[in-house]
């Protein structure tokens, strides 16, 4: 491994998405969500405990001899470590934290140890652990409220790299590690306001990603001998160019989007700028990674809410078939060193992702099941890709989950699910919550508003410096589509998301106060001029693009304050839920206290439930219960027990 996990997320605008259930998977041969579920049966309704106690799994990685898969899950509540057999068994536990989530990044290359990060009660300040063929751990980045990350392995698998801002919590420094004591040499000090991305082979060149705006950005490449620093991709208009990682000959692979709306992977040679077309479809593709033995090429297409993946043969440029396995996509793929055997997940909307091993060429095995076996999957619903004409006639893509039952007799309510963000997607991935809402008799439409990402960069950028107004109108105007469906009852929609997404429930019960009949807001922002003023200092690279794409605090002020729900939150008449994690560094508990404190001084109804250990987004079991169970009371209270509208 030499890529450099971006500190940046897909797209910049994703740095206020919080909803784990919404992460990108890894790859995806999909299936077809028009799945026939049994006639004359009757659906089995769930708590939230047995929908909860599916696992949820993270971060395969193979042994050095292959052996063996490490893996993350939240088993006991809380994510700890694993390892288990790739010939199944029993998986055995390397970590038992009873607190903090414990997330695995990678074995080491020749030995059993483990590199895993942390942070502390969801603030985001993670730091990289060792855990040694003793068990015993160690941290590698002790400092003070910094942040840190793990940043690949050398070629020669000698020493590996980690990014932390100890130095400038604005900025992320590149230190070297000695895999044999763990002595360390900065070899990148970050004076640029720039993201490490990507350290060639020989450890002399390093790609930086330059961010400009939310939709423009260049690649910089620091030539550690010289240390000059030029721009490999000067552009004019609005261009997005990402390194993904350096060839073995040395040239550097990207994608760039400057010859359309979607990115192409290329490969450049740095010396003359000169580049060639590797990979391109109709879709933005995402990443691309090298098999360890660089005999083949791993490339990812984000393809209408799913992620398909292509397996490439660089000598005979033929693609390489997949092995076969249940429908659904195939997600967090990892490679043994002779690149013959994968260790990957297997997920769906109504599943989700199992960890699976298999040979190419061979029979693939699950090894650990997520699905909880209380579960009946035809209980559950498979999203379905539906798509609208917005008022101005654009057209509106999202993923719509409709409950088993639902009819022209038997109209449900309803949910709009805005994702997080901005520029964040509602995917086909499994969420605890949406089948929770949708197994209990609601429909769930996850949206996928202007402004968000996998849909080219005109629809990315279609809400810059329109947000709670352009956007916004979008998700109103879904309300049409949904009642179109015959099965919906429009006087009992109403609006749910987190993040961003909160931010645009608080914004729908504030500014468009008749279109929703209730609002749940999960760690949402409410006054734009405190957000934008307090972000994380380990934002400072990307503060300006933010501005430029959500407003400047100093010299947007005015604006800011009138898309802030906060200053008008006297316009809130219908019921309202928020849910808050105090640790929250993105989004501060106090933007959740006052809306709160501002729509019961209205005299409506306003539940408010705040997590003591949970930062922006919630990782522990318990919380997730509690919340869960919290928000289908609510609606079954305030939405759900209204008479529904006459057909």
């Amino acid at each position: 491994m030499r890529t450099l996990p971006a500190l940046l997320p897909l797209a910049l605008a994703l740095a206020l998405a919080g909803c784990s259930d919404s992460t990108p998977p890894a790859s995806a041969p999909t299936a077809s969500t028009e799945s026939a579920q049994p006639a004359q049966r009757e659906i089995k309704r769930y708590d939230i405990d047995t929908l909860l106690s599916n696992l949820r799994l993270t971060g395969a990685d193979l042994s050095p001899d292959g052996s063996k898969v490490l893996f993350a899950s939240n088993a006991t509540g809380v994510f700890n470590l694993y390892e288990i057999p790739v010939t199944g068994g029993e998986a055995v536990a390397l970590t038992n934290s009873t607190t903090d989530a414990h997330f695995g990044v990678d074995y080491f290359p020749n030995d059993g140890r483990v590199l895993y990060t942390a942070d502390q009660g969801g603030n985001e300040l993670n730091h990289v652990y060792v855990r040694e063929l003793d068990g015993s751990t160690r941290d590698l980045t002790p400092c003070e409220k910094c942040k840190a990350s793990f940043g690949g392995w050398a070629d020669d698998e000698q020493s590996f790299f980690v990014m932390t801002n100890e130095r400038d919590e604005r900025y992320f420094d590149i230190y070297e590690y000695a895999v044999d004591g763990y002595a360390r040499t900065l070899i990148f000090q970050n004076e640029l306001g720039v993201f490490p991305s990507a350290i060639s082979r020989d450890k002399r060149y390093i790609a930086l990603g330059k961010v400009n705006t939310t939709s423009d950005s260049d690649i910089l490449l620091f030539d550690r001998e010289t240390k000059e620093v030029k721009n490999l991709t000067a552009h004019e208009g609005v261009v997005s160019n990402e390194a993904v990682a350096f060839a073995p000959d040395g040239e550097l692979l990207y994608t760039s989007n400057k010859e359309g709306e979607f990115s192409r992977l290329l490969k450049m040679n740095p010396a003359t700028g000169e580049s060639t077309v590797v990979f391109e479809t109709n879709w933005d593709v995402v990443n691309a990674v090298y098999t360890p033995d660089d005999s083949r090429l791993l490339v990812y297409v984000n393809a209408d809410a799913r992620t398909e993946l292509t397996l490439i043969d660089l000598a005979s440029g033929e693609k390489i078939a997949l092995p076969s396995v249940p429908a659904g996509d195939i997600t967090g793929v990892d490679f043994s060193k002779d690149g013959q055997r994968l260790a990957f997940y297997v997920a769906s909307s109504k599943s989700p992702g199992s960890l699976w091993t298999a040979e190419l060429g061979g029979q693939a095995q699950q090894l650990v099941s997520s699905l909880n076996p209380a579960i009946n999957p035809d209980d559950l619903v498979e999203g379905e890709v539906v798509r609208f004409n917005s008022y101005d006639g654009l057209e509106i893509p999202g993923v719509l989950y409709m409950p088993h039952g639902a009819s022209a007799e038997a109209k449900v309510p309803a949910m709009v699910w805005v994702h997080g963000g901005p520029g964040g997607q509602s995917r086909l991935n499994y969420s605890a919550l949406i089948q929770y809402l949708v197994n209990h008799g609601y429909a769930v439409y996850a949206i996928n508003n202007r402004g968000s990402s996998g849909y080219g960069k005109t629809f990315f950028a279609a809400d810059d410096r329109k947000h709670g107004e352009a956007d916004l109108d979008d998700v109103v105007e879904s309300k049409k589509m949904l009642a179109a469906t015959g099965k919906i009852d429009p006087e009992r929609i109403g609006i749910i998301g987190g993040s961003y997404g909160g931010y645009m429930t608080a914004a729908a019960l504030t500014f468009r106060p008749d279109a929703f009949a209730v609002g749940v807001n999960i760690f949402g922002v409410t006054n734009w001029l405190r957000t934008l003023e307090s972000i994380p200092p380990w934002w400072e690279a990307q503060r300006q693009a933010l501005y430029a794409e959500l407003g400047d605090p100093v010299t947007d002020k005015e604006r800011l304050m009138r898309i802030s729900p906060l200053f008008h939150a006297k316009n809130i008449t219908k019921p309202m839920m928020v849910l808050q994690g105090a640790n929250d560094p993105r989004v501060l508990q106090v933007e959740s206290d006052e809306i709160v404190a501002a729509a019961k001084a209205n005299g409506v109804p306003v539940e408010y439930i705040v997590f003591p250990d949970e930062g922006h987004g919630f990782v522990k079991r318990e919380n997730e219960r509690k919340g869960y169970e919290a928000v289908l009371a609510f609606l079954d209270t305030h939405l759900k027990g209204q008479a529904p509208a006459a057909n």
